[in-house]
């Protein structure tokens, strides 16, 4: 398993549109999960252990930026033919044991990770009520092991200043996880 970087902030870089279909069994587009003060869309899967070891604390800063005014969704792009584990199935199963409180929506031609340019699981873009983009760094300092408690919360601190200010902090660390699996051309 290698890790991938995805690259830095493209501050003002427009959110792309997109409907997908969710574990709950609705369509959501992006405007449905838009909040005023900002909207933050996660790439996930069910299998990664980078995400499954900080999944927990995704969903506590997930609630709690909920109450700022920011809208959260996660997307699962990978190749389910490769990796099975990370079928739509197996995405609602997970959707209900991680006790997501947000949409949890399938990319299965992975158009939606191509426009966004995603390279990893996870891979967070936080934008501000305006839809620009103004965070593009990590969780926390976890890794395929969950940090110890008491981390600095990098995503939720840059998500609450995008909230209160619109804009994201200029030094940010990107995310690491692994790479998204691509189907074959």
């Amino acid at each position: 398993m290698a890790a991938a970087t995805p690259p830095v902030c493209d501050f003002g870089w427009k959110a792309v549109d997109f409907t997908l279909p969710a574990t709950d069994g609705r369509s959501r587009s992006l405007a449905d999960i838009a909040g005023p003060k900002g909207t933050l869309v996660v790439f996930i899967c069910n299998h990664c252990p980078y995400v499954l070891a900080v999944i927990d604390r995704i969903v506590r800063d997930a609630r709690e930026l909920g109450n700022l005014g920011i809208g959260v969704v996660a997307i699962s792009s990978n190749d389910v033919a490769a990796y099975p584990a990370d079928s739509f199935e197996n995405m609602a199963v997970k959707a209900a044991d991680w006790g997501l409180p947000f949409p949890y929506l399938h990319d299965e031609d992975q158009s939606v990770a191509r426009a966004y340019g995603a390279a990893c699981t996870p891979d967070f873009f936080g934008f501000n009520g305006d839809l620009e983009l103004q965070y593009r760094g990590r969780l926390d300092a976890s890794r395929d092991k969950a940090g110890p408690a008491g981390l600095r919360r990098d995503l939720y601190e840059a998500m609450a200043q995008v909230a209160e200010t619109g804009r994201g902090p200029a030094d940010q660390i990107p995310s690491m996880g692994c790479s998204i699996k691509w189907k074959e051309a």
